[in-house]
């Protein structure tokens, strides 16, 4: 009975040790990950100053396609209509070539907007382009914005860095508990049950980041969207943080008495 016991408690330590190495590693490789994409973070933010700033070309003829300023691209539709772009519909346009990228690349437009009533083909389009991104579609008076512009790249980074260090400080409690656990079945003494951590609570702890990132990127510009993104994320992250870890928590055993490990062994002899 007793060699069965400790042969249980030898297993259980080895497989909390394991679990605590593995959240250990985890944490590290978010940690790694959110590292990178903060250090990428300035440079994004200057690309969107850049962009915010820039102005009309003076004269599109000779504009080379780094320059940073908006170009105006006139082209013929050579062929327009919905087409699938991932699970979405998209009203895809493609110009006569030759074109000047970006205005080569096929134009996503809404399909539900305006300029998908109104562009065929043979017609002609202005493209605004700055540097290699597309900014905008023009037909006849109606103008639509196209996605993918840089004006939120940065704090889509910044909410990407945030979820990996929030989920890494999950990680390293995680591997705290494996930890304590290990301790516990080594001295024999109740190992309290794991908290459960489910989909459901990983989607309270990683969405809100990039929600906040979402947002912010809409309201402020550069380096204020940055910083409020942080603000805004560390003030929700503390109690979402408590809710995942004490939702459906399951009570503690009560505790055994005071007995000698001797007496035990006799009795159950």
């Amino acid at each position: 009975m007793r060699t069965v016991d400790v042969w249980v408690s030898a297993r259980s330590r080895r497989r909390a040790w394991l679990h605590a190495v593995a959240w250990v590693l985890l944490g590290s490789a978010l940690l790694a990950v959110a590292s990178g994409l903060t250090v990428a973070v300035p440079e994004r933010v200057a690309t969107e100053r850049a962009f915010l700033d820039a102005r009309p070309c003076d004269s599109d003829r000779g504009a080379p396609d780094t320059a940073n300023c908006l170009r105006t691209i006139r082209g013929t539709v050579l062929s327009a209509g919905n087409a699938k772009s991932g699970k979405a519909t998209v009203f895809r346009v493609r110009l006569r070539p030759p074109v000047p990228a970006p205005a080569d690349q096929a134009l996503d437009l809404d399909s539900h907007g305006d300029l998908s009533e109104l562009i065929k083909p043979g017609e002609e389009v202005e493209v605004t382009a700055w540097r290699n991104v597309q900014v905008s579609v023009s037909h006849d008076g109606v103008r639509e914005t196209l996605p993918g512009l840089p004006d939120e790249d940065a704090t889509v980074f910044v909410g990407i860095a945030l979820a990996c260090v929030w989920s890494a400080a999950l990680a390293f409690i995680a591997a705290f508990g494996g930890v304590r656990r290990a301790h516990r079945a080594a001295t024999g003494r109740p190992v309290v049950p794991r908290v459960p951590f489910g989909v459901a609570k990983g989607v309270g702890v990683v969405v809100p980041p990039f929600v906040v990132a979402l947002c912010a990127g809409r309201i402020w510009d550069t380096w204020t969207a940055v910083v409020m993104t942080v603000i805004v994320s560390a003030l929700i992250a503390v109690p979402v943080t408590i809710l995942a870890l004490y939702w459906d928590r399951e009570p503690s055993p009560a505790p055994l008495p005071d007995r000698e490990p001797e007496d035990e062994l006799s009795r159950s002899d």
